[in-house]
């Protein structure tokens, strides 16, 4: 068993989102993702068929719901996404990163 840190390994320059699966067993998957002015493209839905429960452990992001409601979230905040709501990035801070919790489940 190897100790890791969540905060580790963070480039400060990202291309593009990093998602890393840090456990995927049985009816659950935990992901670590890193944002630092990515978004969702202009005409892309989630529609997964898990629930998705987001924490934000660091920066500052948008979701954005099929309904149009948006939803900010900071260092601390945290979300339920149920199974097939239509969502989307819209938005995450540019000038640090957000780094995320995302734990999907049935």
């Amino acid at each position: 068993m190897k100790q890791q840190n969540f905060f580790s390994n963070i480039p400060d320059n990202l291309s593009e989102e990093i998602i890393e699966t840090i456990l995927n067993h049985n009816n659950i998957r935990i992901e670590r993702i890193i944002s630092k002015g990515q978004s969702s493209p202009e005409d892309f839905w989630y529609d997964q068929s898990e629930n998705e429960w987001l924490l934000v452990l660091a920066g500052k992001s948008m979701i954005k719901f099929e309904d149009e409601s948006i939803i900010t979230l900071h260092k601390g905040d945290y979300l339920l996404i149920p199974a097939h709501q239509k969502h989307r990035v819209e938005w995450t801070d540019p000038k640090q990163h957000t780094i995320w919790l995302a734990i999907f489940f049935s």
